[in-house]
């Protein structure tokens, strides 16, 4: 199953569909992140792709390593397991308030298509280097999907 593209309007307008059909108070099908919590979970992807938020950069055995183990997995064509680890800037413990965090997921959304694809090429990842625009995409499009399955939408 191809991955859908996050630069076109009908892959927004799914997302945002999906997006709304959360609630704060919905129960995941596995993982130990509430509603919030996982809104803001996805946010943090996009938080640092647009330079809001720094993670420490690695040197070049923990890059080398990100490029031959990690990448594929997160940028990729296979959908994310169930339950699989995540970076530990990436973990959310504390309580996030819902419809902050939808809205700024959403507007985030909305702002990957409108910046488009060539923007996104060639874009340095903090973890992998630079990306190819079909990789960003792959990387938002299975997180967020992964997470809407996680909670049944």
């Amino acid at each position: 199953m191809a991955i859908l593209n996050v630069f076109e309007p009908s892959t927004t307008a799914n997302s945002l569909e999906r997006l709304n059909k959360l609630s704060a108070g919905m129960t995941p099908k596995w993982g130990k992140m509430n509603a919030p919590q996982m809104l803001a979970h996805l946010n943090v992807a996009y938080d640092i792709a647009y330079g809001k938020t720094e993670v420490k950069k690695m040197g070049g055995f923990g890059k080398l390593m990100m490029k031959l183990f990690v990448k594929k997995i997160v940028v990729g064509e296979a959908p994310y397991k169930k339950n699989s680890r995540t970076a530990p800037y990436f973990l959310i413990a504390d309580e996030r308030e819902f419809n902050a965090e939808k809205e700024k997921l959403a507007a985030y959304i909305q702002q990957v298509e409108k910046d488009g694809a060539s923007f996104f090429e060639g874009k340095e990842s903090a973890a992998f280097g630079p990306l190819s625009a079909k990789e960003w995409s792959n990387q938002f499009q299975k997180h967020l999907d992964h997470h809407f399955q996680q909670f049944g939408i």
